[in-house]
């Protein structure tokens, strides 16, 4: 992970994105996949037994493409917005009085997660792990990078999770940095899942199986 780490003594931002970019941290991925899909069309031009040999390549190149896209999102209304896109899987009390909202992304869902309310980044850990499936109960000892917020609510904790996968997590920001509500914190490569720990008194608004979208789906209930 070390060599997608952010600078911590420059902590640069990334630039601004275009409405319907690729992710950071996607071209070590994506470039090569369109470069062979890119050779194996030139290859195939007047052979249709070339073209269908070429065919899964450039449906991979087009499967990356998507896996990787990262459209803007917003503006949304809520004081605790969604990290990740996908399905929550989980809403559990936690004995330090929190509560644990759990999102599945699969290998569908946009893979880019978002910061859930304003504040200052006071910790980016990552946590060496297994690689179990994120949807399985041992994916608790995964691969992980713990995002830790100060913000206006209190101490608000956002965990990405590897999965079974590629096992890469690409954090954007670093500690000492402020971010805000919905902005870009980091990339997950291939299925994964992402926990936010809700500070105690927020009630969470989600229910086990709702459809969520980082940026835009409120957490918490008034």
């Amino acid at each position: 992970m070390t060599d997608d780490s952010p600078n911590t003594a420059l902590a640069h931002r990334p630039p601004a994105r275009p409405r319907m970019g690729m992710a950071q941290g996607s071209a070590p991925w994506l470039l090569p996949a369109l470069g062979a899909a890119a050779a194996a069309g030139l290859a195939s031009r007047g052979s249709r037994a070339r073209a269908l040999a070429a065919a899964p390549v450039v449906a991979l190149a087009a499967g990356m493409t998507w896996f990787f896209r990262d459209p803007e999102r917003g503006p949304a209304t809520g004081r605790v917005l969604s990290s990740a896109d996908g399905v929550v899987q989980s809403i559990d009390p936690q004995p330090d009085g929190r509560t644990r909202v759990a999102v599945f992304m699969n290998p569908l869902n946009v893979h880019v997660n978002r910061a859930p309310l304003a504040g200052v980044i006071t910790g980016v850990e990552h946590r060496p792990g297994g690689f179990r499936p994120a949807f399985d109960k041992d994916s608790e000892r995964n691969e992980r990078v713990i995002w830790t917020l100060e913000t206006e609510i209190g101490e608000i904790t956002v965990v990405q999770i590897a999965g079974a996968m590629v096992r890469r997590i690409v954090p954007y920001l670093a500690a000492g940095q402020k971010v805000e509500q919905g902005e870009r914190i980091g990339l997950i490569r291939f299925g994964s899942r992402v926990d936010i720990h809700l500070p105690p008194g927020v009630t969470p608004a989600v229910e086990v199986g709702q459809k969520v979208r980082a940026g835009e789906t409120r957490l918490d209930a008034d």
